[in-house]
């Protein structure tokens, strides 16, 4: 690919190493320097001048770490004269910062995107919002990609005539439902009321699972309680099988033992748009790659096609 390149920063190397081999192209190194005062300094290893620059950066634990770490290569690209700057972020942790629900409350979601843009970004490349309208807080391009295909690719390997996708809460029912389609299956959903970071409840789930081989989806599963909620309640109503998926598995505060222990859990699947270790023997855990879809969106945008025809969902 001409006149394009690429650099990661420190927050998931392994993502752009491989994004990088789907597209051909050499993945330029960055370095990062802490001063004895703690600030960080970047410097941009290739050159960037009148090029179409990529920067595969997801926000990820230390997210204050790798932000700043980001905005600092937005700034360096800016001033390299870079033609056009993307930001390759397929986990945007401040998207669950989207609302005002508490007196004098920030909203994460909308400064960062701002900053983002201050910084020098052209356009953001992202995967599976927390929420819809986290797109409309960015004055850029955005083009917001779901890891629907990767995962119904993966489950279509089972029998799913007697499946049904059960979403844990109202707000992710849209993408449950577009996924269900996808697979040609039933949906349902959970009434869930959160308290706290680490409590919920769910009171009621809306849609028949009894006897079902259930598939739980999820944008993102952080600590595991709402998970863990909802198969309390799915337990009552004695579905066959469980099975749990979803985009982001940041499978914080062994989330992922604890998901793992659940006796009537199959299978754990996510995608990598996180960093996470591999899978210990006999864990349930299946990690789809992601790579692929964003090296193509990537291309797509280098070239000026169409991205949103790509992710049509059929």
């Amino acid at each position: 690919m001409r006149d394009i390149t690429v650099f990661s920063g420190s927050a998931h190397p392994e993502l752009a190493a491989e994004i990088c081999s789907y597209l051909e192209t050499p993945l330029h190194p960055v370095r990062v320097k802490r001063f004895a005062n703690d600030c960080l300094e970047v410097q941009l290893q290739a050159n960037c001048r009148e090029r179409d620059v990529f920067l595969i950066q997801p926000l990820v634990p230390p997210v204050q770490e790798n932000l700043v770490e980001l905005l600092l290569m937005l700034d360096a690209a800016r001033g390299a004269s870079a033609a056009r700057t993307t930001v390759v972020m397929p986990h945007y942790a401040y998207a669950r910062s989207d609302k005002k629900d508490a007196p004098r409350i920030s909203i994460g979601g909308r400064l960062v995107a701002d900053l983002l843009v201050a910084a020098g970004a052209s356009r953001v490349l992202t995967m599976t919002l927390h929420s819809p309208q986290v797109h409309g807080f960015f004055s850029i391009p955005v083009d917001h990609l779901h890891a629907r295909r990767e995962l119904a690719a993966h489950f279509r390997q089972y029998d799913l005539s007697n499946t049904v996708i059960v979403s844990p809460d109202l707000g992710n029912a849209k993408e449950a439902a577009a996924f269900a389609r996808l697979l040609g299956v039933d949906v349902a959903m959970g009434a869930k009321q959160r308290l706290s970071d680490d409590r919920v409840i769910i009171s009621s789930i809306i849609g028949d699972v009894a006897g079902k081989d259930v598939i739980v989806l999820d944008d993102e599963i952080a600590k595991g309680t709402t998970v863990v909620e909802l198969l309390d309640r799915l337990r009552e109503r004695k579905v066959n099988s469980v099975r749990v998926a979803c985009t982001h598995g940041l499978f914080t505060d062994g989330a992922i033992d604890r998901l793992g222990d659940q006796p009537d859990v199959e299978e754990i699947v996510c995608t990598n748009t996180v960093p996470f270790p591999n899978p210990k023997p006999g864990s349930k855990l299946r990690i789809l790659s992601i790579a692929p879809a964003l090296a193509e969106a990537m291309r797509r945008i280098h070239d000026g096609e169409s991205v949103s025809t790509l992710f049509d969902t059929p």
